[in-house]
């Protein structure tokens, strides 16, 4: 008998949706209809790794009796219409495939209830997060942007600030209005009373940013809407936005949308070095996976080279059969420090290279047909690393205040952004930074030299700050595991 499998995650997923969402009991097949019909809501299909049967080590499985209504009495059999719903998102017949009608089936079962871990918070309406992931863009949003019109002027007023709203502009998480002050004499108040306004809008440790426009006395203020009336930003943006990056961008990255909407990418090549701070849960590892699947998804192993060192030994493991990774997945500090030491004797002997041609450096190598490749150094968690030896410091300052003239690029990721973490000399050769969610303002500054993270959204919401830029806050591309396979098996089968 066909059977669908789910794995230890997969259940505590349902029971969490019964006990906490639906809030009152339900069978278990009811959950996995709703997470299939979230799944279908993706345009790209799941990955193999769903195929996997855990059942055993606190898993379960469905009959297709329970899930579709096999073999009941017609009025309850619905395995006709899963049929045809997976035959159209495939544009294959699967009416004639059982084998692949179950495990395609499967698959989008347990993307779902993925989903469901990833974008579902246990504490908000799961109705309201099921009425906007299934049917968020089908329109209606008029009534959500006029209801929070009425409460900003309203909150407005009540600290003591007369404006009109000139224009709404409803981005992927948050409504920027534009607002015009009757008074110029109200532009300071109102900067000064943005955790008023968030207190009245009942926003709790988020927070209502404003920024400058060009026109006279029209402010942005951006505020945040509920989660259950947040757009993500789809992975498949990442391939839709790379196809259209500027082409004198050596190392273009994608991160996801501003607050209206807009893509936001940058060149690695130019930041040079990037350094990457956020507590757990705020979306950290998730903006890595962005930038390193930018990177593969462009450049093969002759062009580009990986150093990628994980003391978690979880986040990056998917990328080590790459040909690009010059170590594989380094996750000891004993063989990252020895790694960074010869990255530091490779960046001296193409110091001596370019010298030699005239080149000052790698963009004017092609004249001389030295042909170096990029080099992107990925540290998943650099306080781990640094806590388990010092000495690493060492050769990371040599690297990112010499090395981007050779093609040497550091991307320094941490859970801890303090200045023990994130020192002076790191921190004067490290000129982009990404904030996400962290604790306290100090933090923040820590990060980005400013404060403001501390009232992000959490789930990738975070504040980007490059190279002779100005800060914006972006919201980053919803990644998943499936997303990161498909992105391994596609820069595999361009490497042969």
């Amino acid at each position: 008998m066909a059977k669908v499998y789910t794995d230890s995650q997969d259940e505590l997923t349902i029971t969490n949706v019964i006990k906490h969402g639906l809030r009152h009991p339900v069978p278990k097949w009811a959950v996995l209809r709703l997470a299939l019909a979230r799944s279908l809501r993706i345009a790209t299909p799941p990955d193999q790794v769903y195929d996997r049967r855990d059942s055993t080590v606190g898993g379960s499985e469905y009959a297709l009796k329970e899930l579709t209504g096999e073999g009941k009495e017609e009025a309850e059999d619905q395995t006709s219409l899963f049929l045809a719903l997976l035959s159209a998102y495939y544009r294959r017949d699967l009416f004639a495939d059982g084998d692949a009608f179950v495990c395609l089936l499967q698959r989008h079962v347990r993307r779902g209830l993925r989903e469901f871990r990833s974008g579902w918070i246990e504490s908000h309406d799961f109705h309201d997060y099921l009425l906007h992931e299934l049917f968020g863009d089908l329109g209606g949003s008029t009534v959500v942007v006029s209801d929070l019109r009425e409460r900003l002027l309203r909150a407005l007023a009540e600290i003591g600030i007369a404006t009109e709203i000139v224009d709404a502009l409803d981005g992927p998480r948050m409504t920027r209005f534009m607002v015009r002050l009757r008074d110029i004499n109200d532009h300071s108040p109102l900067l000064r009373g943005l955790d008023k306004l968030a207190f009245v809008l009942g926003l709790g440790e988020a927070g209502v940013f404003v920024s400058s426009t060009t026109e006279p006395k029209i402010a942005a203020l951006d505020v945040p809407r509920i989660p259950a009336q947040w757009r993500f930003v789809p992975a498949a943006s990442l391939m839709a936005w790379l196809s259209g990056a500027p082409t004198e961008w050596h190392l273009p990255v994608y991160l996801g949308q501003d607050v209206v909407g807009r893509p936001i990418g940058f060149d690695l090549a130019a930041a040079p070095h990037l350094l990457i701070g956020g507590t757990t849960g705020s979306g950290k590892s998730v903006c890595l996976h962005a930038l390193i699947l930018s990177l593969l998804s462009q450049m093969d192993a002759s062009r580009l080279k990986l150093l990628l060192i994980d003391p978690k030994r979880v986040e990056l493991a998917p990328y080590a059969r790459l040909p690009h990774c010059v170590d594989g997945v380094l996750t000891d500090s004993a063989d990252a420090l020895d790694a960074l030491n010869r990255l530091v004797d490779e960046m001296a002997t193409r110091e001596n290279e370019l010298a030699r041609v005239g080149a000052r450096d790698i963009d004017e190598q092609k004249a001389a047909s030295l042909n170096l490749s990029r080099i992107v150094v990925v540290v998943e968690e650099l306080a781990d690393l640094l806590l388990q030896s010092g000495a690493i410091e060492e050769p990371l300052v040599r690297l990112v205040q010499k090395a981007r003239a050779t093609g040497i690029h550091l991307v320094l990721a941490t859970q801890r952004p303090d200045a023990q973490t994130f020192s002076g000399l790191l921190r004067s050769n490290v000129p982009s930074r990404i904030a996400l969610t962290v604790q306290k303002g100090s933090e923040s500054k820590i990060i980005i030299d400013e404060t403001g993270a501390e009232k992000l959204l959490g789930k990738g919401d975070m504040l980007v700050r490059l190279l002779g830029q100005p800060t914006v806050r972006v919201h980053g591309v919803m990644l998943g595991s499936d997303d990161i396979a498909r992105g391994v098996a596609s820069a595999l089968r361009r490497t042969g």
